[in-house]
């Protein structure tokens, strides 16, 4: 009797211990703990941001337009540094250019002499129109021709005379033709040039 009542006792024992909630850990229970609990997750601190004030976004545009206007600047200065260093190597590569057509002038005023004289013929004037041609096509350009108002800027006047067949400085003769390059005048023409005669009492 008294090992039935035992083993009774025993029983109520291990099945009056209160069930543990799934998670948690059988010490807490026993100590009187409460079981843990889950807390909320918080909010993003987005959640419950309301819109942009009005002053907020006068300041985001405005400081839009500032980094506009920086950039814009910054596009504008490349651009012109982009210009000058084109404008730049155009200008060396012409005045490279011009100096050695420079050194060929004398050859084409020889080959104009002998032209004059009737000794460009045969081979030579082969030589002489190919030449002529080369350097034609870098952009070399004569000018001055008989009859032609005389202008200080293109012409070099190494002989005066007056004549009433013109009522203006005139470039009777062409000496030696003028030579340029685009604008980049290499030699001026010398030239003979008549003008009107001196009015009576004039110096």
């Amino acid at each position: 009797m008294s090992r039935m009542s035992d083993s009774r006792r025993k029983g109520r024992r291990r099945t009056d211990l209160p069930r543990l909630p799934q998670g948690t850990g059988e010490k807490a229970v026993l100590a009187g703990a409460p079981p843990p609990t889950r807390e909320p997750l918080a909010s993003p601190p987005h959640a419950h941001a309301g819109r942009p004030s009005a002053r907020s976004t006068r300041e985001l545009e405005a400081e839009l337009a500032e980094r506009t206007a920086d950039v814009q600047r910054v596009k504008a200065e490349y651009d012109n540094y982009r210009k000058r260093v084109q404008r730049d190597r155009l200008a060396v590569r012409e005045a490279a250019l011009a100096n050695v057509l420079r050194g060929l002038l004398p050859v084409l005023d020889a080959i104009a002499r002998a032209r004059e004289l009737g000794e460009v013929r045969g081979g030579f004037q082969l030589v002489a129109e190919a030449l002529e041609d080369e350097l034609s096509a870098l952009g070399l350009e004569s000018f001055g021709e008989p009859g032609e108002g005389f202008d200080p800027t293109l012409h070099e006047a190494l002989i005066h005379a007056h004549s009433t067949e013109v009522d203006r400085p005139t470039c009777s003769e062409i000496l030696a033709a003028g030579y340029r390059i685009g604008d980049r005048l290499l030699r001026p023409a010398y030239v003979r040039v008549i003008e009107p005669p001196t009015p009576a009492g004039g110096r």
